[in-house]
């Protein structure tokens, strides 16, 4: 890799760190901003290619915060060359949104005894993309606003379903709401102390976020979550993330303020994320995995019922 390469992913790293690291200090937690009051009219979606795929990980909070501080109505974004191919061009004077992709290239390096072994090397491409409405020409079909969002029983009952189909052993009872990694449960307060069904869904799609942790689902590590602040405060962030990704998966809105028990955790991210221009990136992506894992329990679930 060059050394211009390895300069340019850290300025990536770095710029997007400190932008979220700005909204933090004012008490903000970014990714929450499209579900305040201004935005609820309608249902919050993650954002999605030009092909109707959602992105994921880092990049949905990344449009999350440019759709919002830009007044997008729309969640979908395509790059230039995409809009060209579909017959779109963008509008004289609009600027694309940043995005990053993430991927490993091998390279033969010596090991030291003389060897050449193979080694994996990371790296990470930012690339801009345009939101459809700074975009002109393009099928009639892009342009057309999302249905209706199904109403609210049915939507509950899919969540319902949902959580049910991980198979997670959810306690009912106290006051509190916590992952168990020793006894592996998740334990709920009672459904009446929650404001709504809704409410509830969101509690529990943060401890099942916790809930994947276990070694045989993704596997990471807790063992020093109740030791170690820094820590802690990684896989809060991580649950967090992956709560907002979910909810947003299932049509609901998450903990829009902070439960009393999580509340100091804002303090803790800032001082991760001063220290790690790279912790927001890594807990986005195990906040996807944890998300991915928790759908493809659905599809088990289906499949089992078939059968």
């Amino acid at each position: 890799m060059s050394k211009k390469v390895g300069i340019d992913r850290a300025d990536i790293y770095t710029k997007i760190s400190d932008r979220i690291i700005e909204d933090l200090d004012k008490g903000v937690r970014p990714w929450m901003k499209p579900w305040s009051a201004a935005n609820m009219h309608s249902r919050i979606t993650r954002p999605v290619r030009h092909n109707g795929l959602p992105y994921s990980g880092m990049n949905v909070l990344l449009l999350w915060s440019e759709q919002i501080s830009r007044g997008f109505s729309s969640s979908m974004w395509m790059t230039f060359k995409q809009a060209l191919e579909l017959g779109g061009v963008v509008q004289k004077g609009e600027t694309g949104s940043t995005v990053v992709f993430a991927s490993r290239f091998t390279k033969s390096v010596a090991d030291g005894n003389g060897n050449d072994v193979d080694r994996e090397i990371p790296f990470l491409k930012a690339y801009s993309v345009f939101n459809i409405e700074q975009i002109d020409g393009l099928p009639e079909s892009y342009y057309i606003p999302p249905a209706t969002v199904c109403d609210p029983v049915a939507r509950i009952e899919a969540v319902d379903r949902f959580f049910r189909n991980t198979g997670a052993v959810i306690r009912h009872g106290g006051n509190q709401a916590y992952y168990s990694p020793v006894m592996d449960y998740i334990q709920m307060p009672p459904f009446e102390a929650f404001r709504d069904a809704a409410g509830y869904a969101a509690v529990l799609s943060h401890e099942a976020t916790h809930w994947t942790a276990a070694q045989h689902r993704v596997g990471r590590d807790l063992s020093r979550y109740a030791k170690d602040r820094t820590d802690r405060a990684r896989e809060e962030l991580i649950a967090e993330l992956g709560s907002c990704f979910l909810c947003a998966d299932l049509g609901i809105a998450p903990e829009l303020e902070p439960r009393p028990d999580h509340a100091a955790y804002l303090q803790s991210w800032l001082s991760v994320l001063a220290n790690d221009k790279r912790a927001v990136f890594q807990a986005a992506a195990h906040a996807q995995r944890a998300v991915a894992f928790l759908h493809s329990l659905q599809l088990e679930a289906d499949v089992k019922a078939a059968a």
